[in-house]
């Protein structure tokens, strides 16, 4: 769910004079809670402030198989910035061609200023970087195609 769509859910919540609202989507929690800050003059009101929750939802499992080569996808678990090195003058966590354990680092993703180290579930040969460095990745996204050794 992308910063687009949580405001388009706000207005929602003005139009029809929601106070709260939770929603789950290929696999993550939102809840939008709007409260009103306390004030003297029931004329003047402070403009609500929302509190955003999310939650991934992981699955068990070895990543999602791809009906058409058998190539395991390994994907983001949560709305960021794609970084395929700890730092600018790093090398990447994974080239193409290189084989892959389980529980291997393979990128970051980057979001609200935490760097989240993505790992590897499955074991294979990376066969197919799917998003480019330093940009967004949404939700589910494919990061890396796998073949699996």
């Amino acid at each position: 769910m992308n910063l687009k769509e949580i405001r388009e859910i706000i207005n929602l919540m003005n139009e029809h004079d929601l106070s709260e609202i939770e929603l789950e989507r290929e696999g993550t929690k939102v809840k939008i809670k709007k409260t009103m800050g306390e004030t003297p003059e029931p004329v003047r009101r402070p403009p609500p402030e929302y509190h955003i929750e999310t939650q991934a939802v992981s699955k068990p499992g070895e990543g999602t198989v791809s009906a058409s080569s058998g190539r395991k996808e390994i994907k983001s678990p949560m709305v960021g910035t794609f970084y395929r090195a700890a730092s600018p003058e790093a090398p990447p966590f994974v080239e193409i061609g290189q084989v892959v354990e389980v529980g291997q680092v393979v990128c970051i993703v980057e979001a609200m200023k935490l760097m989240n180290e993505i790992k590897s579930e499955v074991r294979g040969k990376v066969v197919e970087a799917n998003a480019e460095n330093a940009q967004p990745v949404e939700f589910g996204q494919t990061l890396f195609s796998v073949e699996p050794v």
